[in-house]
């Protein structure tokens, strides 16, 4: 009784030391998390790459140049000679030297255009016919597309919220806009880019590769879910009560991190994200001194490296070189823990638990082909970054507004999300993609 007591009592005491150990570096917590003692950032899951910091050699700069033909011109003339003291004037010119300034037009005031629909008599029969306005054109008084793009530019992509976003409007461009206008322009454009999404969600779902994640947000209190996936040039956001909700009618290859659910889909290929397990192969390093661990760390490093370098497919011998040395890896930690004796059963059901390493282990060993995809296969990353890298503002939206008060408001987020980060990632302007009719754009996509 006693021994059972002291060794619950050990692994309690060894799980508490590892959740202080943990930061954002060597798990998946937030920075955030790690509150005003921040760990310095003296190292990276990244492996250095021999380059002079800075760009290289031939990146196109960005360098602000002179246009040939400027919008105006200013004349600058001296006045008096420095040599004798003697008038001059602009008819004395010989040369000059220019100087160009790049600056914003003046928005104010607005741009009021009026369209008048005219009623003509036919002179054969009488009748009176009036001309029909545009088709976007539908009250006696509105906004016009350009500042609709604004507003959800602003909104959807740079995360203004409402009431800051009526107040930018009206401080630059005289716009005197409500909140309530401002959630029906956002309701408006969801509502008519619906056909894009179902589009971006079909061609995502049958992509040979793509990304998934999910992270949970706000929506009227309560917890919902938004799951992420997206490619090269794709993003689609989806809203979802549950976090378990997967997308259907699912193909080809699905890098994602490990969570289990993945595994519940059918007629796919899994590839595990390498920077999940480098960071909780980084904790077992610092906090539980494992050297199986540094192996496996470097290991992964090298293959990532090499991966990267090869122009095509990776050789056999140099593939069969690599699974050698992880499976190696892999039975030096499980020898190691299966030396350790068991830990105390702190549950009271269940199978025993067992170490975090040892958890780790058995994953890379039952996981093999997907943790090592990226070599068989130049089409697979070595991480899942793509996926978070799109869902990140998400989380950036929650902390600025903290979260969405009805699941109308959410979805609608979502949508238009799915376009802006689609745009983005197509090279198209944002402004001019929320100015254009949604289902003109289903036939410029470039899927690859």
């Amino acid at each position: 009784m006693l021994k059972e007591l002291v060794a619950s009592l050990t692994s309690r005491v060894a799980e508490l030391e590892r959740q202080l150990g943990q930061n954002s570096t060597n798990s998946g917590k937030p920075p955030s998390s790690d509150g005003l003692q921040k760990p310095p950032r003296t190292q990276s899951l990244r492996e250095p790459s021999g380059k002079k910091s800075g760009g290289q050699r031939g990146h196109p700069g960005k360098t602000l140049r002179q246009v040939e033909n400027p919008d105006a011109a200013t004349d600058h003339f001296p006045e008096t000679c420095t040599g004798c003291g003697a008038a001059l004037n602009e008819t004395m010119a010989t040369d000059h030297a220019a100087r160009q300034v790049f600056d914003l037009p003046d928005p104010k005031p607005l741009l009021v255009t009026e369209h008048r629909a005219h009623t003509c008599r036919c002179s054969r029969c009488g009748t009176q016919t009036k001309a029909a306005f545009p088709e976007s054109v539908t009250a006696p008084a509105q906004y016009g597309p350009r500042i609709e793009a604004f507003v959800l530019y602003l909104q959807n992509h740079q995360l203004l919220p409402e009431k800051r976003l009526a107040m930018l409007m009206a401080d630059l461009f005289s716009v005197k806009l409500t909140t309530a206008t401002i959630a029906r322009i956002s309701q408006d454009y969801a509502a008519r880019c619906q056909a894009f999404v179902d589009t971006l969600r079909e061609q995502v779902a049958k992509a040979p590769v793509k990304h998934m994640d999910e992270t949970g947000f706000r929506v009227g209190g309560k917890t919902q879910w938004l799951h992420v996936a997206s490619t090269f040039l794709l993003a689609f956001y989806r809203v979802s009560s549950k976090r378990g909700s997967l997308m259907e009618s699912v193909s080809g290859i699905v890098v994602h991190d490990h969570w289990k659910p993945y595994y519940t889909m059918s007629d796919v290929l899994h590839a595990l994200c390498n920077a999940h397990h480098l960071r909780e192969l980084k904790a077992l390093v610092e906090i539980e001194k494992e050297n199986w661990a540094g192996q496996m760390q470097r290991l992964l490093r090298i293959a990532c490296n090499v991966a990267r370098e090869a122009d095509v497919m990776l050789k056999p011998g140099l593939i069969t070189m690599i699974e050698r040395r992880y499976d190696a890896i892999v039975a030096e930690g499980l020898a190691l823990h299966e030396a350790q004796p068991a830990l105390g059963k702190v549950v009271k059901r269940g199978p025993a638990p067992r170490r975090v390493g040892h958890n780790l282990l058995l994953r890379l060993l039952t996981r093999r082909q997907d943790v090592l995809r990226f070599l068989t296969d130049p089409t697979v990353p070595f991480t899942n970054n793509l996926a978070e890298q799109d869902g990140r503002m998400m989380k950036v939206q929650q902390k600025i507004s903290g979260g969405f008060r009805s699941d109308d408001g959410a979805k609608n987020f979502a949508t238009i999300r799915s376009v802006l980060s689609t745009a983005r990632k197509q090279g198209w302007s944002l402004i001019e993609t929320l100015m254009s009719d949604p289902f003109s754009l289903i036939g410029r996509l470039r899927l690859a």
